[in-house]
This record gives structure tokens, sequence and C-alpha cells, in this order.
């Protein structure tokens, strides 16, 4: 049972459906807010959504008034009332029949107000919520904690995500209420598990309570506890013997367990919580992950919001998104600067797909953020901490003061010194906030490791640094660069958590192609993401005589630049790395980005080469040349990749080289260790004197298993 499916058991009424909305100006929240206002003119609006999905107010920033008439049953002796807010982008005020509720923030964070003594007094009620979601001037300063809705070069920035984009409920309750739940596997083997369980619990005075704990429904701890008027905070642990354990998909069976809590008072059943959960223990040392004991190289992709209006996105495209990432060989994804709707976490447990879950803190923030920052840590503990595909929280997504000004194109040559200076010297968002959420975290969820933040490179007193950033072939140097750097400094690529490039999606509708050449460019890069001045060192558009023809050579490079990049980082395998996450699997909305998959779900070309390039088994070689030149020898060594758990026996390898039409065979037989990248040989390789292209195919066959690979290089004549 889903925490949804479990909350609907305690929903009197749910007031999902048309709202009344309106500006919220001061008059209207002075005079509209009651049950005496007529707002039959004003327009409807779907709740969940997103006020911009509305066509009166699709360029609104907000704030918004929105209200809702209903009927209730007055509340029976024993009972309570709560109207229950599951999401509000951002912040808000709260009233029931004219009386002030609250002021709730935070806009994935649940938040429930007592309303038993107003919903005593009639039948008829009305809520209002007066919604704002501010935009962010300041983007070195920012205030909202909105992680990428608000600040990102992958979402249009003149878009707003506010409203209610969650559900809205009124709940009824005995005289205590479960407030929140935390559910977390502490450590897990085939003999023992065992869960810690945080109930949060509010209750309308002091009483005695008995707390009943069941697994898959059977009744597993019993206390006797005594609370008082107010929020009560109860922890306890549980032992499950023999567990059933949860594994990622590539490792077994992804075994659900539920947890359920009951809390009776005056021996009746007061309220109940039940939270799906998978027992299972996370470890990492080094940037090499283990689950359950097991260590296993995380091939990963940063993942986007489903859609901007992530409010609007149904259960199956949430599920859609998890899904195209297995479907492509990842074990891991990264939800990148943001915190998603339950359902996708939801579908990860169910698929075995592990999570990097980014809180949302997107490049820099205002000093005051602080307290409500570290208040909000813990609640996405509350909200997300029993998903066993949950196996690392991060605070922050490159703690950097980045401002590209509303709409204006990337500049690399401006970014150089606060890029540098970013990494090098202290700052309040990066020596101070980082720390303060990342102590928050640990200090809600004792069992997953806390990344600070995410892109920083080594830097006094932290010389290791953090996982790393790397674009070659985009931002910095050339698409070959990496393995150099691999080589001199290898512990910057013990996890590269981001690397990629821009293409052309197929989906483009949002690009008048009858211009070509002379495409919207300004309008392209300012609403859509494009970075015009990067395409024209790697990709210029005018080399090409249409914008297919364009678009097909973006796609081509973007491939070229996540293949090799994820050879070089899988032929490091656990000697020093121990993954990667490639940027990005999914578009939010119509944009030129790094994406794989378009805002529609078409894939790109670099779709199919990154699952080739994450397939269980790979055969790699050292990257040839652009071009040779006659008679040149080099020498490149071939290696084997298995992310299998046993060995290959008796793998049969070759390599054929053709040159001008002869073909040259190298073979070798031997076992290919499970889990592990080993050297098959060398070989080495003599350009023709005849000018051509020169193939180097490799193969890999051991029983069902056939892995193979292509490299391409030319014989030009010297000048």
């Amino acid at each position: 049972m889903s925490a949804h499916q479990n909350a609907s058991q305690w929903t009197a009424l749910d007031l999902a459906g048309q709202w009344r909305v309106t500006k919220a100006t001061d008059d209207s929240l002075r005079t509209s807010v009651g049950l005496d206002t007529d707002d039959a003119e004003w327009p409807l609006i779907a709740v969940p959504g997103h006020w911009q999905s509305h066509s009166m107010f699709s360029d609104e920033s907000g704030p918004l008034l929105y209200r809702k008439d209903f009927e209730l049953k007055k509340p029976e002796d024993g009972e309570r009332n709560f109207v229950v807010l599951d999401g509000l982008f951002y912040q808000g005020d709260v009233w029931l029949d004219g009386a002030y509720l609250g002021d709730p923030e935070g806009y994935f964070v649940p938040h429930a107000y007592d309303v038993t003594a107003l919903a005593d007094l009639d039948t008829g009620h009305v809520l209002a919520i007066g919604a704002t979601c501010a935009p962010q001037r300041d983007k070195k300063a920012k205030r909202n904690i909105t992680g990428v809705f608000q600040h990102w070069d992958c979402i249009n920035p003149s878009f707003n995500p506010g409203g209610i984009w969650r559900g809205v409920r009124i709940e009824r309750t005995g005289l205590v209420r479960i407030d929140a739940l935390r559910v977390l596997c502490r450590d897990a083997s085939e003999a023992r598990a065992n869960i810690r369980l945080t109930a949060r619990l509010d209750s309308n005075g002091e009483a005695p309570i008995r707390i009943l704990t069941f697994v898959d429904d059977k009744v597993v701890d019993e206390q006797e506890k005594s609370v008082a008027l107010g929020l009560n905070i109860l922890d306890w642990d549980i032992d499950i013997d023999d567990p059933a354990l949860w594994w990622p998909w590539s490792l077994g069976p992804q075994n659900l367990t539920d947890i359920r809590i009951e809390v009776i008072c005056d021996g009746q059943l007061s309220h109940s919580a039940t939270r799906r959960t998978g027992l299972r223990e996370v470890a990492v040392h080094d940037w090499i992950y283990s689950v359950n004991g097991e260590r296993l190289f995380l091939k990963g992709a940063n993942m986007a919001p489903t859609q901007a209006m992530l409010g609007q996105a149904t259960t199956e495209e949430l599920r859609r998104d998890v899904e195209l990432a297995r479907d492509a060989g990842l074990d891991l994804i990264r939800i990148h600067g943001h915190i998603s709707r339950p359902e996708l976490y939801d579908a990860a447990d169910e698929l075995g797909m592990l999570v990097w879950q980014d809180f949302p803190l997107q490049w820099g923030y205002a000093r005051h953020i602080r307290k409500q920052a570290v208040r909000q840590a813990e609640e996405a503990v509350n909200l997300l901490g029993h998903h066993p595909s949950i196996i690392v929280w991060c605070a922050h997504n490159e703690p950097f003061t980045w401002d590209l000004g509303q709409g204006q194109p990337f500049d690399l040559k401006k970014f150089a010194l606060p890029f540098i200076a970013g990494h090098q010297l202290p700052s309040w968002n990066k020596s101070v906030l980082d720390r303060w959420i990342k102590r928050a975290f640990e200090k809600a969820d004792v069992t997953r490791p806390v990344i600070a933040h995410s892109g920083v490179l080594p830097h006094l007193p932290l010389l290791d640094g953090a996982d790393t950033h790397f674009y070659f072939g985009w931002y910095h140097g050339n698409e070959r660069d990496l393995p150099g750097l691999a080589a001199k400094l290898p512990s910057l690529v013990r996890f590269v958590s981001e690397f990629g490039a821009q293409a052309i999606p197929e989906s483009a509708d949002f690009i008048d192609a009858a211009l070509w050449p002379d495409l919207d460019w300004k309008h392209l890069e300012s609403e859509h993401g494009l970075q015009y001045s990067i395409f024209e060192q790697h990709v210029p558009p005018r080399a090409f005589a249409s914008f297919e023809e364009w678009r097909l050579a973006t796609q081509i490079y973007q491939s070229d630049v996540i293949k090799y990049h994820i050879e070089t980082l899988r032929r490091l395998k656990y000697r020093p790395t121990g993954g990667f996450c490639m940027f990005l699997l999914n578009d939010a909305m119509p944009m030129v980005s790094w994406s794989v998959l378009d805002h529609q779900r078409v894939p790109k070309l670099a779709y199919t080469t990154l699952a080739e390039a994450c397939r269980q088994v790979i055969i790699t070689a050292d990257r040839l040349p652009i071009a040779m030149h006659p008679g040149e020898e080099i020498r490149i060594a071939i290696h084997a990749v298995s992310d299998l758990r046993e060995n290959l026996k008796d793998a049969v390898v070759c390599a054929t080289l053709e040159v001008a039409g002869v073909p040259q065979v190298w073979r070798w037989e031997g076992d290919i260790p499970g889990d592990d990248c080993s050297l098959v040989g060398h070989i080495t390789l003599t350009a023709s004197f005849a000018e051509g292209p020169l193939v180097l195919d490799l193969t890999l066959e051991c029983g069902e298993v056939v892995a193979t690979n292509r490299y391409f290089s030319n014989v030009v004549a010297r000048t």
C-alpha cells in the first residue's frame, strides 16, 4: 500500500477539481477569503495544477488567490478534522471560512491544519489559499527553495511553477493524528533487518496511547506511550528476521515490504499510516557504492522533472521516465536539482532503479534561507526516507553564484573567473549553507551517505573534492581530453556526475526550420536554451545546407561525446571510478539541451548510444586518432568490461582492422572476470600507404553474451 492509498483511507473529502481563482491583490486578500464573497465571475482552474497552465495566467508570476466551496458533515465526538495540502508552489496563506490557518512554505512539504472547531460550526465552508511563487530576480541570492524550477538552463527562464500542484483534502482522524512517519532501514542481511521508525504525532491533549507496528499485516511490535498536547516525537526500532531483501535490478529481485503503524486512543483506532519500503543496506567507500554488501559500478543519468509543470504529469509518464532509464541499461537516476512526485519513487522502488536525490538547491541563495532549508531537509527525509531506491542525498548542486541574466546567452569567457573562484574560494553557500544542510540530512537519516555539494573541485581544506562535472567537448577543451585528465589526475574521475553536449531534438516544432540558416537564434537562446556560440565551435550551423543535416550532425556529435566518456570511465571501473551520471536523460519542456530524450520522449541518436555503452558487457579499445599518416604505427589496448556477477568462461575476443579493404585479425581466448575491467591485450596498428578510412572492429563472444564495438580513423598523406 502506498502512502497515497493510506491517506485516502482517512480522507473525508477530496478537494481536487475546479477551483475559483483571481489575482491576489491587497483588496482581494482582505475581502475575498470568507464565506460571503461572490466569486461566480472568477475563472475556474484545475487543482492540482500550475497557474500558468491556464490561458488567462500563462504569463503570470503571481500571487493568486484560490477559493473552493464545499459541504462537510460536522465532526462527531472524538473526531478531528484537518485541511491537508500535499504540495504548494512555493508558499502561501490559508484560510477556512475567513479564519487564518497558517503560512505554508516548501513546494514538496505536506502541510496540515486542525480545523475541527471551524468544521463544528456549520456544514458549508470555503477554503481560500493565497499562493505565491515569487520570481527570483537576484539569481545570485535566490530566496525560494525551488531548485531547477526557477533557475536552470534547461527550463525557460520565463516559466513560473506556481500553484497548488498536489492534492488538497479534508482528513478526519481520532484525537491523535500521525503528522509524519519516517521509516529507515538501518541495516539488512539475509538473517535480519533493522528498521528505525520516527513518528510525529499531533494530539489534542494529554492522553495514553498504544502504538501497533505491522510488517505486511502482521503485528511485530506493541507499546504504550503518553502524549502531550501538540506535537510529540517518538522513535523506536523493529527487527525483521529472515527478510526478503530489496536489490537493484541488475543484482536481484525488488522485494517490497509494507510497514504500518496504528495509533490506538481510548480503545479506538485514532489514525494509521503505511509506508512501502525495501529491506536493504547501502554503503559507500571512496565513491564506490554497495547494496547489501555487493558493490556495483553505477551507470547513471541526471533526470529533469518529467514536466516543468510537474503537477500535470500523469502517473504513467512519471513511471515511463524510470522505465526509459532502465531500458538504457542505467542503474542510477539523479533527480537533478528537484524533488519529484511520490509516484516516480514508487516506480524506482518497483523497477530496481537506484536514485541519487538532490535537495532542490541550484547555484546561489540568500543567507536567510538557512533555517528554512534545514527544516525542509528533514521533511525530505520524512517524505522519501522509506524508499529503498534512494541511496544518497545531495544538499546542493554547484553552489556557485551564476547569473546568466533573464534569457541571456551563455558566455564562457564571462564565467571563467567566477567559475575558478567558486571552486577555490570560501563562500557562504558552499562553506556555510551546504554544511548546515548536510548535517540536517545526517541527523535525520543515519542510513545513507550525504554529499554536501556536487560539482566542486578539490580545494583547501577539502583536497579530495566532490564528484566532478566535466564538459570536455562542450564548455571546455576537446571531447577527446577526458582520458588524458584521468591519467594525470585520477582522483578527479572517481565519480563524474555531469558530462554531455547539446543536440537539436526531433520534436522541434518550436524551431522554424524554413528560415534556415537564418533561424531566430536570439529567441532560441533566450527561450529554449540553445547555446549558439558553443555550437559554432563544435558543430557550426552554417557548415550545413539544411536544418535537418545540422540537426543530425549535432546528434552525432552528442553521441560521440557520450559514448567515449562512458567507455573511458567504465575502463577505470573501481580503479578509481565508482560510476557516472551523464547529463541529461530527458527534457521537461521544449528545449535545445543536453538531453537524449526530448520533451515528447522521442529519442535522439545518443539514447541508443547510451544504451549500447551501458550494456552489461562491453569491449573497448583506446580511441584511434582522428587521422594517421601512411606507415604510422600506434599501440592500443583492448579491454573487456563486465558488470555481470559471474565470470565469462572461455570467451573469445577478436579485433579486425580493415585498411584499404585488407583485413588484419587478432584473436584472444580466456576468461573474463565478473564485475571488473580486464585487459585483453595490445595490438599495434600500422596505417597503410593508401589514403582512406581505417576501421577497427571488436567482438567479444561467450555463449549468449555478444559485445561489439567499432572505431574509425583516416589515413591522410603528410603535407
